[in-house]
């Protein structure tokens, strides 16, 4: 399965942009759009493949913190059940 993110860019260097995917840092490559500091971007597999919306980006993250937030409450290792 594939999953693109939306990040918020943070900083730009040339192709290169430090982006923030709700509290997680990382650089991915810019060349295939047109952003800038302060746009979100839609990333896949490291390339920015997309701007996307402001809104819209802050209700995608939303939804997927969710989603984690009830993964690890209803995860075999949350519950003690797991190993390690």
């Amino acid at each position: 399965m594939c999953l693109a993110v939306p990040a918020l860019v943070l900083e730009k260097e040339g192709n290169i942009g430090k982006v923030d995917f709700g509290g997680s840092i990382r650089e991915v490559d810019l060349s295939l759009v047109d952003a800038k500091v302060g746009d979100y971007v839609v990333v896949h597999a490291g390339f920015a493949i997309q701007r996307l919306d402001a809104e819209e980006a802050r209700s995608t993250l939303e939804l997927f913190r969710q989603i984690l937030e009830k993964g690890q409450k209803t995860s075999p290792r949350a519950r003690g059940k797991g190993k390690g």
